[in-house]
């Protein structure tokens, strides 16, 4: 039985101004689902358009690109319609924690923020809360990260943190973009198989933006191919490493393999 739709995206399309006084689509006529506790791999090479897409699902887009068409729901919702779902319905981990962590402010004060800020408790009760999320992404002793500044943090630490904030506002599926790319590999491993515990223990949908399928191919679903701005393949995590059909998504699974040792199975779908 297919999973029920959390996050519906139908003909998504974002533009970028170009020189000659005209637009740029990066992200063209895109459409795609994650299911209720279902993982799916959104993949390509550099520059296909996958983190564009991602930003557009949460409203997101930088200036000054701009959104042209298409839908997005999530739940239902639609985030034209309610563009402040985001972190009650939706969070979103970003490449870098520096990027998402604000330099100024303590890692509790951001926590218990965030909390306060999408009416889930205030005050100690805000505060034991944000102990507790510490304490689900797997840090260890978190009462001195509560107090300590995001400059303080490992990287691995502040991913994690980051993946605290994403759940802050009790969301319904998380958004994760390129969550393991200035880390080392152990510690990729620690992040993306607690994003998968995580998820799976919350029951929440897994969007999961990777330009690489050795990391993330034994734990989607399904994968999503993008390449120039579309979807050019997508399907079960296992059918699309048996037999890609789509020579970006080839590539990809070549090179998946290689990391892998050049075994003849580039993997079996999800854990």
């Amino acid at each position: 039985m297919e999973a029920e739709a959390l996050l519906k995206v139908h003909g998504l399309e974002v533009a970028f101004p170009d020189r000659r006084g005209g637009q740029r689509v990066v992200v063209d006529n895109v459409s795609l689902e994650v299911g209720v506790g279902e993982r799916v791999g959104l993949v390509g090479e550099s520059g296909g358009g996958k983190s564009l897409t991602a930003l557009a699902i949460l409203g997101l887009v930088p200036e000054p690109g701009e959104i042209r068409s298409g839908r997005v729901t999530i739940g239902g919702i639609d985030t034209k319609e309610v563009p402040d779902c985001r972190g009650g319905v939706v969070g979103l981990v970003l490449q870098e924690a520096g990027s998402g962590l604000n330099p100024v402010y303590s890692v509790g004060f951001q926590l218990v923020e965030t909390i306060e800020a999408h009416g889930i408790a205030r005050g100690e009760e805000a505060r034991r809360r944000a102990l507790a999320l510490l304490t689900e992404v797997a840090i260890d002793n978190p009462g001195p990260i509560l107090a300590a500044y995001p400059h303080q943090l490992s990287g691995g630490q502040a991913q994690r943190v980051m993946i605290a904030l994403a759940l802050a506002g009790d969301p319904r599926m998380i958004v994760a973009d390129e969550p393991t790319t200035a880390l080392d590999m152990l510690t990729q491993a620690q992040i993306l198989e607690l994003l998968v515990r995580i998820t799976d223990e919350r029951g929440l949908g897994l969007l999961l933006v990777s330009h690489d399928l050795a990391v993330i191919g034994e734990l989607v679903h399904r994968v999503v191919v993008m390449h120039g701005g579309r979807i050019v393949e997508e399907g079960a995590t296992s059918e699309i490493l048996r037999q890609p059909n789509h020579p970006v998504t080839r590539r990809l699974v070549e090179a998946a393999m290689r990391v892998r040792g050049g075994r003849s199975e580039a993997g079996g779908g999800a854990v």
